[in-house]
Parts: C-alpha cells; structure tokens; sequence
C-alpha cells in the first residue's frame, strides 16, 4: 500500500535513508537530516510511504531544483526502499505513484541524479518514463572520493 508520508513516520523513514546512505551509492549525504531539515528541503507535496500493514517499506519525496519561478514546475527525485524490501516492486510502484502526483499537482519535469553504480534505481527510473540527459562526471566527492552521476529527467 503506497500513501501518503506522515510526520509520525520519520523514525522509519530515517532508518531507511540511513540505510541507504551506507550504501555508499544512494545519496552524497553522508548524514541523516533531522525531520525539520528534511522537511524544509522537500516539497509539502508528492511525499509517499510503501507499507505492509503498519511497517514502512520505502519512500518518495521531490524537492525543488530552484527558487526561480520559471523552474516552479521541474523537481529532484528521491526514493529510497528498506534492504529487505529491495527487489519486490516497492520503488517501481512508489516511483509511478510519484510521477502521477506530480503531474496532478501541475510539475512538467522530474529530474534524478544518480550514482552510475546504483544499476537498481537507473532501471527503476528508465521502466518509469524517465531517460538520460547526460552524464556529470567528478561532479561532487563522496568521503574524499570524485563520484560522478547519471542525470535522467521525465517530462510531463
């Protein structure tokens, strides 16, 4: 069941993003924000939990990619799934969820970069609509290390 995310919901969802943060090949934070930080840093739409009964098994959330309002309707995909949720259709299924709330609440483009290394997500992401723009190579460091990320993007 995928609905939508609650305040209440954040010591899961930390615990899933940290997860995913320790993979090395999901985000360049290297430290789970605190609720506020992370609510502040994410659209007040789009934000969705994947459940099995009253555990949480993954999440979605956009955020902007500029304050400019020309760039009002175009956001920054995150979707992270719990390890042994992972390979079950859970991030397909909130990615999906995700695309068609965005277009209800009127963004025209989806954007995600991801790590070149993170095969599971770029397939995710191309099974949903969403295709390569490019390639940012030694675009930031990860732990002392240049990582470069595969820019995709999803137009409405």
């Amino acid at each position: 069941m995928i609905d939508q995310m609650r305040p209440a919901d954040w010591p899961a969802l930390e615990s899933i993003y940290a997860a995913g943060i320790a993979t090395g090949n999901a985000t360049f934070e290297t430290v789970v924000p605190t609720w506020q930080e992370w609510d502040q840093r994410h659209l007040s739409v789009c934000r969705l939990a994947a459940r099995q009964g009253e555990h949480v098994l993954g999440w979605a959330a956009l955020s902007r990619v500029s304050a400019r309002p020309v760039y009002a309707g175009v956001a920054e995909v995150s979707v992270y799934v719990a390890e042994p949720a992972r390979g079950r259709g859970y991030g397909r299924a909130l990615l999906r969820r995700l695309v068609d709330e965005s277009e209800q609440q009127g963004l025209w483009t989806l954007q995600a970069s991801i790590f070149p290394e993170n095969k599971a997500s770029l397939r995710i992401h191309r099974t949903c609509g969403f295709r390569e723009v490019g390639r940012r190579e030694h675009i930031a460091r990860l732990n002392g290390v240049w990582r470069d990320t595969v820019l995709l993007e999803r137009r409405s």
